[in-house]
């Protein structure tokens, strides 16, 4: 980690920004380099500064947290983010780990997690707000469950989980291909390889595979 990490912060709330500023500008290894009131402003920025780390609230007019975490994924921005929410309901939870989110804090515990929260998502390691740790649980004993009965799973290698992952975002062998710098016939023999570890009939099984499994994978 650097010696000083640039935050962008996006809430539609000034006083809620303020308070947010404040808190992580607390800690002297920390910067906030920009604030949005909105989801499209706050995607422009985190497009244009390239912050180590976004802290986005869900609920924002425009382009919700969510929806910018998602573009920021699809458009490769080279940004760790963390979420900001009032909602405990796990689906919003999973939908959040589905697309690469490395936080999730609960507003009202703010004050004592967001540091950590920002810490953590720069290494790459997620944070989750302890209220919400038997939803992380849930999805460690799904992804255990998936791994027991499709026994497959844990003879691919690295690139071919990766190439599974992708699939299970949506993306093509040609979209696959341009992301991971290789070529559309390199990720055709994957996914045959793939479908053969996990005995699954052609590309179509796998694909459904893939995207019903998507939170475990």
């Amino acid at each position: 980690m650097k010696n000083e990490l640039r935050i962008v912060i996006a809430d539609d709330h000034p006083i809620v920004r303020h308070g947010l500023r404040e808190m992580i500008e607390e800690d002297s290894s920390l910067t906030v380099v920009a604030e949005a009131g909105d989801g499209l402003k706050a995607l422009s920025q985190i497009e244009q500064l390239k912050p180590d780390v976004a802290v986005l609230d869900i609920d924002m007019p425009k382009m919700d947290g969510l929806a910018v975490a998602r573009e920021i994924k699809q458009r490769g921005i080279p940004v760790r983010v963390v979420l900001l929410t009032i909602h405990r309901e796990e689906a919003l939870f999973q939908e959040a780990l589905d697309i690469g989110v490395k936080g999730y804090v609960l507003k009202d515990s703010a004050t004592t997690d967001i540091i950590a929260s920002i810490k953590s998502a720069a290494q790459g390691q997620p944070f989750i707000s302890p209220q919400l740790s038997a939803f992380l649980l849930k999805r460690r004993a799904r992804s255990d469950v998936l791994a027991a009965e499709k026994s497959g799973l844990g003879a691919l290698t690295p690139m071919e989980h990766r190439i599974l992952r992708l699939i299970a975002d949506d993306k093509t062998s040609k979209d696959i291909a341009a992301q991971l710098f290789i070529s559309y016939r390199t990720v055709e023999t994957h996914r045959t390889n793939i479908c053969r570890k996990l005995e699954l009939k052609g590309n179509l099984a796998l694909i459904k595979f893939a995207l019903a499994h998507k939170s475990e994978l």
